[in-house]
C-alpha cells in the first residue's frame, strides 16, 4: 500500500490576448477497488464552472469555458491517492483466446477493444507474434511474452517522438517512450484476439529506478473474464503495482487525453505541464515537460508574422516620438 500527493499543472501562455477557450479535461484519478482517491482539488484561472460527466469508458470528464480575453491559462489538480494493488501478479491463469469468444461476441466495448488499429507494417506485427509462437498460450502468458518482447527489443529513449508518432513509425525506428510501447502493445494484443484498453495515469518513483517515473504515464490493461482488467507496463517489463496511478482509459490516447480545447485568437502558444508527486516519509519529486505542440499551418504563420511586424514598427514609432 503506498499513498502519494499529486500535483498536476498544465500551464498554456500565448503571445497575444486569445479569447473563448473551450476545454476538456481527464484529471480525475480513478476510485477503484484497489485505489482510493482520498482528497482531489482543481484549480483553474478565473475559477470557471465546470460540468463534470462520464464518458463511454467511465472516465469522469471535465468541461469548461474561459470567454474572457486571457494570455495565459494554468490549470492544476491536486490529489491525494492511496494505492493498493492486492495482485501485484495476476493468479494463474487458464484462459486461452477462444475462451473470450462469447464475452467479445455480447460486448461492443469489447469488440472495440479487440479491434486492432489499421496500419501499413500489419506485416511486421504478425511475423513478431510468429516469433513468438504464442499459439495454444493462456492470455495472461500471451500479455506478458509480448510485454517482455517489447522491453528487451525497443529502446526507453525521451525527446524522438510525439503524440502522433505512429505505430508504424515506431516499428522502424524501434525507439520511444511509454505511449509509444503502449500504442505497440496494444497492436500485439489486439492482433491476436485479447481485449485491451489504453491507460493514463502516473508512474511514481519509489526508489525502484523505473523507466518513465515521475511523470505522466502508460500502459495497458487486458480483459479477463476471470480476474477483470489487469495493467501491464511494456516500459518496465511487469505487471502494474503500487506505484502506477491511474487517470483514465480508452481505446487509445486520444480517448485518455488528461487536456484538450480550442480556442478563438491568433497567438503562438507554448505548453508545460508539471508533475509534483509528495509522499507520506516526506520526499518530494517533480519533473516539468515543455510540450511539442503541432506545428501551425503556413496561412497562420504568415499572418502571425505580419502582426509581428506591425508591433515592432509600432514600437519603432513611439521610441522615435
Amino acid at each position: 500500500m503506498a499513498t502519494f500527493n499529486i500535483v498536476h499543472t498544465t500551464k498554456y501562455q500565448y503571445n497575444w490576448p486569445i479569447k473563448e477557450s473551450i476545454n476538456e479535461i481527464r484529471l480525475f484519478p480513478h476510485d477503484f477497488e484497489n485505489q482510493e482517491v482520498i482528497q482531489f482539488e482543481l484549480l483553474i484561472t478565473n475559477n470557471p464552472h465546470v460540468d463534470i460527466s462520464k464518458d463511454y469508458y467511465g472516465n469522469r470528464v471535465g468541461n469548461f469555458n474561459s470567454l474572457e480575453p486571457h494570455k495565459e491559462l494554468t490549470i492544476e489538480a491536486r490529489s491525494i491517492v492511496r494505492v493498493n494493488h492486492s495482485r501485484k501478479i495476476p493468479e494463474i491463469d487458464t484462459i486461452k483466446v477462444q475462451d473470450l469468444a462469447n464475452d467479445i461476441e455480447n460486448s461492443i466495448y469489447l469488440q472495440r477493444l479487440t479491434t486492432p488499429e489499421t496500419i501499413d507494417n500489419q506485416k511486421e506485427i504478425n511475423l513478431i507474434l510468429k516469433k513468438l509462437k504464442l499459439a495454444e498460450k493462456p492470455i495472461t502468458a500471451i500479455a506478458q511474452e509480448c510485454n517482455k518482447y517489447i522491453y528487451k527489443n525497443y529502446t526507453y529513449t525521451k525527446g524522438i517522438t510525439n503524440i502522433e508518432t505512429t505505430i508504424d513509425e515506431i516499428l522502424e525506428i524501434k525507439k520511444g517512450v511509454c505511449q509509444d510501447f503502449t500504442n505497440l502493445l496494444l497492436q500485439l494484443l489486439r492482433t491476436v484476439g485479447i481485449p485491451s484498453r489504453y491507460v493514463s495515469g502516473y508512474i511514481c518513483p519509489n526508489e525502484s529506478g523505473f523507466r518513465g517515473e515521475g511523470a505522466t504515464h502508460a500502459w495497458v490493461e487486458i480483459y479477463s473474464p476471470t480476474q477483470g482488467w489487469l495493467g501491464l507496463d511494456p516500459t518496465n517489463n511487469i505487471w502494474t503495482m503500487d506505484s502506477h496511478v491511474k487517470l483514465s482509459v480508452g481505446k487509445n490516447f486520444h480517448d485518455c487525453t488528461p487536456v484538450k480545447g480550442t480556442f478563438k485568437g491568433l497567438a503562438r502558444q507554448t505548453l508545460s505541464v508539471c508533475v509534483s508527486i509528495g509522499y507520506e516519509d516526506g520526499r518530494h519529486f517533480e519533473e516539468v515537460n515543455d510540450v511539442q505542440l503541432p506545428e501551425i499551418s503556413i496561412e497562420q504563420q504568415v499572418q502571425l508574422d505580419y502582426i509581428e511586424q506591425l508591433q515592432i514598427k509600432q514600437r519603432l514609432h513611439q521610441q522615435q516620438q
